[in-house]
């Protein structure tokens, strides 16, 4: 039994992100028996009408078309309290909860949801507390849990004061991504590559998302943002973790958290001097952008982790709007071996596993052509993760919810990671590089290749 609050309900990220993965969990069988979901946002809208933008969002953001699956019965469970919900002012949503409770349950599990700007977390954290919403829920606050430093350590403060950390649930859909748990997943089930997971065999690591759109209809928040609080030390500095984490004691949510926040501790402080920022031509153009803007679009660092498994090997972070392609890929980019072979190309053997959609991991290698000559060729292997058998992979909102609904943390964060994360990337925000211009559709400012030297960046260039 639950109560499914979504702050924020008729904003771009419910329509985009929660309500298709709320609506995936519906047509999965994986939602409570008893459930109901309950829309909030400041305007007067009626329960049928919430409905309506419901279908809407979903005829245009979900894979499942609202006119299939179990539409009727999904829609009746859709609530909606207008007025907004402040400390001073709970509007409708106390009445529409005391309703849902009616029909879920007395002691239904109550989820808040808080698909709405971070700079309103601290309001609506302070209201549950005041309106009796907090005792007993669970609360997803979307990313990024602070906008500096001091304002993570702020909002930790004000959200502690009303909730217990057992109750806060911090998402970063790339810790939902299936190809995101295969890091973990294959190194410590297969001794092949456990054995190889250290600097004495990995020469580097890049974690590399470039993305062909720009910043659509977040102009406004992401000039206040950019590349390196929207990227960087939220979704980078994860994957980095799950890559560089040691074993935990087990897959448990707790063993599983703190090996991964563990290793961000040992982050070593990202030397601006090794980072590259930049910014797309046109984009200050952007209605809503300052026309002297210097936000970054970009965004190319390199990190050193100071833990015995990978000291000296360089891991190195880039991200960026309006590239030449789109890609979601973590290569561990392998030592090329000394002999017998004289003169091997160097980076031909990777491994590597792309993030995006189902996954895959792909394994690159040099092997002898055959014939009587001992030529070597490049090849490659790869493992499509969604074709392995009754593969029921779960798009990365999706599964996070569930989780939330099952009350697993394991892929959540947890304050002491972010602050540490937070302390790694403070260097860069201190003491910024201006951003170089860029030309949208190609791989980022040049600057950036010296970041890869002696080799180079494995896509694009």
């Amino acid at each position: 039994m639950t109560v499914f609050v979504l702050f924020g309900a008729t904003g771009d990220l419910a329509a985009r992100m929660v309500l298709p993965a709320f609506w995936t969990l519906a047509n999965e069988g994986l939602l409570p028996k008893n459930w109901t979901l309950v829309g909030n946002g400041r305007g007067d809208v009626s329960h049928e009408n919430f409905r309506a933008r419901v279908r809407e969002s979903l005829s245009e953001f979900s894979e499942i078309p609202p006119n299939k699956g179990p539409w009727r019965e999904f829609a009746k469970r859709l609530r909606f309290a207008g007025g907004g919900f402040t400390g001073d002012s709970p509007g409708s949503l106390l009445d529409v909860i005391a309703d849902a409770r009616r029909d879920a349950g007395r002691n239904a599990q109550l989820v808040h949801y808080l698909a709405i700007p971070p700079v309103a977390f601290p309001e609506v954290t302070k209201a549950l507390g005041a309106h009796g919403l907090a005792k007993g829920s669970r609360v997803v606050y979307e990313k990024p849990f602070g906008t500096s430093p001091s304002g993570f350590r702020t909002l930790n403060r004000q959200v502690h004061a009303v909730l217990d950390e057992s109750q806060v649930y911090r998402i970063d859909h790339f810790l939902g991504k299936e190809a995101t748990q295969q890091l973990h997943a294959m190194r410590f089930a297969n001794e092949a590559l456990a054995a190889i997971w250290s600097r004495e065999h990995v020469e580097s690591v890049q974690i590399d998302v470039p993305e062909t759109l720009g910043v659509a209809n977040r102009a406004v928040f992401y000039d206040e943002t950019g590349a390196t609080l929207d990227m960087l030390v939220t979704h980078l500095f994860q994957v980095a973790a799950e890559v560089a984490m040691e074993p935990p004691a087990s897959l448990g949510a707790a063993d599983l958290q703190a090996a991964r926040e563990t290793v961000i501790r040992r982050f070593r402080p990202i030397d601006p001097a090794e980072a590259v920022l930049g910014q797309f031509a046109g984009y200050r153009k952007l209605k809503g952008v300052d026309p002297r803007s210097r936000t970054d679009t970009y965004v190319a660092a390199k990190l050193w982790i100071d833990t015995p498994r990978w000291r000296g090997v360089p891991f190195l972070l880039r991200t960026g709007k309006r590239m030449a392609a789109g890609e979601q890929r973590v290569s561990l980019v392998l030592r090329t071996p000394a002999k017998p072979f004289p003169k091997l190309p160097p980076q031909a053997n990777v491994l590597s596993f792309s993030l995006a959609g189902d996954g895959e991991v792909d394994l690159a290698l040099l092997a002898k052509k055959p014939g009587i000559a001992e030529d070597l060729e490049p090849a490659s292997v790869a493992l499509p993760l969604a074709q392995l058998p009754e593969a029921d992979p779960l798009p990365p909102y999706a599964r996070l919810i569930h989780d939330v609904l099952e009350g697993d943390r394991a892929l959540f964060t947890r304050p002491d990671g972010l602050s540490a994360a937070w302390k790694t990337v403070k260097p860069l925000l201190d003491a910024p590089p201006r951003p170089i211009s860029y030309e949208p559709g190609s791989w980022g400012p040049a600057k950036a290749r010296k970041l890869a030297a002696p080799h180079k960046w494995l896509l694009g260039q």
